[in-house]
Order: C-alpha cells, then sequence, then structure tokens
C-alpha cells in the first residue's frame, strides 16, 4: 500500500539550531507542518562542498521524503540514534554534549524536541 505524501505548503514555520560537532559548525533547520509536527530537515555545514556536506544534503532529502511520507520521528531516533561516524565528539548543546556523527545530533536533538515517547 503506498502512502500519500504530506508536502508542507510553500510558506510554513520552522526551527533552525546553530550546533558544533568536534569544531564543526552546522546548522540545523527544521521544516514544521500547520500542527508542529517535522516535515523536512536541512543541515547547513561551515565547510561548503567537503564531502560531509554533500552526505548531509542527501541524508536530509531522503529523510525529508521518509518523513512526508509517513515515518515518525521516534522510529527515525530508533534507527538514526547512535550511527558513529566522523565527525564525532564533543559539542556546544548541553542537552547533547556528546555526539557520534552529525546523524546522530540530529536524531537526539528530533528526540529531545520533537519526540511523541517523551510526551507521554
Amino acid at each position: 500500500m503506498l502512502s500519500t505524501r504530506q508536502v508542507l505548503p510553500a510558506t510554513r514555520s520552522s526551527l533552525t539550531h546553530k550546533f558544533t560537532i568536534d569544531g564543526f559548525e552546522g546548522y540545523l533547520t527544521i521544516g514544521l507542518h500547520a500542527d508542529g509536527r517535522p516535515g523536512e530537515i536541512f543541515i547547513k555545514m561551515s565547510k561548503e562542498g567537503s564531502m560531509i556536506s554533500g552526505m548531509c544534503q542527501a541524508f536530509c532529502r531522503a529523510f525529508s521524503l521518509a518523513l512526508q511520507y509517513g515515518l515518525t520521528v521516534d522510529e527515525a531516533v530508533v534507527r538514526f540514534k547512535g550511527m558513529r561516524f566522523e565527525p564525532m565528539g564533543h559539542t556546544t548543546n548541553p542537552e547533547i554534549p556528546e555526539a557520534l556523527s552529525v546523524v546522530d545530533y540530529v536524531a537526539r536533538f528530533l528526540d529531545l524536541h520533537f519526540s511523541q515517547q517523551r510526551a507521554r
């Protein structure tokens, strides 16, 4: 059974969060549906044109499409939290003092701010 894609409107609310992992600076932007659910993510890394920047763009496109086709934040957190690759290490976020990767950081940020499991 094919799900229906829930595309965000042309103008939408969003949350932008600045982060640093092991000296790599980035910005996470989360586009929100009218009900406050995440519907897309963008990661802008300071090292434009780098492999990490390109991989982040690819991850964001796939992740955003998955959210729009019904992947829940809680399901995403289970799948992406704990992924380990460079850059990893100390962050500038006291709520997430260490990250195993950019993907791990994003999953943990979403878990803290959008998880339905935490709301219960």
